[in-house]
């Protein structure tokens, strides 16, 4: 049997990613944080945590978190049927990307919302990194390109989102005034979300053969300032075509020939609430309607290069 105390230190110390946070949440000391810890890495033979700045899990305290997340959504569900409160509020922690989260997740969401009692807890990662937070066990479901669902979970195709490179007509006559090629492409920044945004340098990686750090780029985090930047002309980018109707007539499409599709998939864990079981089916259907409609509607009017 798993301490609660013990199973509550490691669930503190891998979400606030030190033991002296984790310390401070539970009102207790970073010693005693510890000790229990070290005697729940004990009774079970495995190494649970990575004493790194700040903390991660190892393999077997990714699993062991999984479970701790599901057997805790678990009881708070069976907490209200028992207590005859079906309704009773439920806390989803999930990891969205943002592009996703600015387009079509909350049309998606909106009938989950307005049917069930649910309060969001969302993480925003780089679509190809939210895996590693189901991973680590700190959300109950992702969306990511990753195709291959991990043990205990199940992974259901979404569509996919289209993206055009763009920029404004000024920003191509200063820095592809003939066009965009390898050697324009070095010297013209570029916009990505973060450091671990992977669509750009893939994009350049592949036509041009540039890897990073051959060319300039600026890390603009959030799908909106992410456009924003382009606007006011700090570099070009990637952006989904969803975005990209109301201002087509600011932008050009730099590669009308190359969009780039990605596809996207929903990450669950296998053992759901009945609750848990329906958000997902919802989730799912509502993101394949809008997604799929999305691709098959005309592009946006933007203009191509001279």
């Amino acid at each position: 049997m798993l301490d609660p105390k013990q199973t509550e230190a490691l669930l503190a110390v891998a979400e606030t990613g030190s033991f002296e946070s984790a310390a401070n949440r539970l009102n207790i000391t970073a010693s005693a944080v510890s000790q229990r810890v070290r005697t729940l890495e004990i009774s079970l033979g495995h190494a649970l945590l990575l004493r790194t700045r700040p903390v991660r899990p190892t393999q077997t305290g990714r699993r062991l978190l999984q479970y701790l997340r599901r057997q805790a959504l678990l009881q708070a569900e069976l907490a209200a049927e028992l207590a005859h409160h079906a309704d009773a509020p439920l806390t989803l922690p999930l990891a969205v990307n943002a592009d996703s989260l600015a387009t079509w997740f909350f049309p998606a969401m909106a009938g989950v919302l307005n049917d069930t009692s649910v309060h969001l807890e969302l993480s925003v990662e780089d679509q190809d990194h939210t895996y590693a937070l189901l991973e680590s066990g700190l959300v109950a479901g992702c969306v990511s390109t990753e195709a291959i669902s991990m043990r205990g979970c199940t992974a259901e195709p979404l569509g996919a989102m289209r993206y055009r490179l763009v920029s404004t007509a000024n920003f191509q006559r200063r820095w592809f005034p003939r066009g965009l090629t390898r050697a324009t492409a070095a010297r013209a920044p570029i916009v990505a979300y973060t450091p671990k945004d992977r669509l750009p340098t893939q994009f350049l990686s592949q036509r041009f053969g540039l890897l990073p750090g051959a060319y300039p780029c600026h890390h603009v985090p959030g799908a909106e300032a992410h456009l924003a930047a382009v606007l006011w002309e700090l570099g070009y980018a990637l952006a989904p075509e969803i975005l990209l109707a109301q201002h087509a007539a600011q932008l050009i499409d730099l590669a009308p020939d190359h969009p780039v599709d990605v596809s996207l998939y929903w990450h669950r864990w296998n053992v759901q609430s009945p609750r848990m079981d329906s958000i997902s089916r919802q989730l799912v259907a509502a993101a394949r309607q809008s997604l799929d409609q999305h691709l098959i509607q005309a592009a946006p009017d933007l203009q191509s290069p001279p």
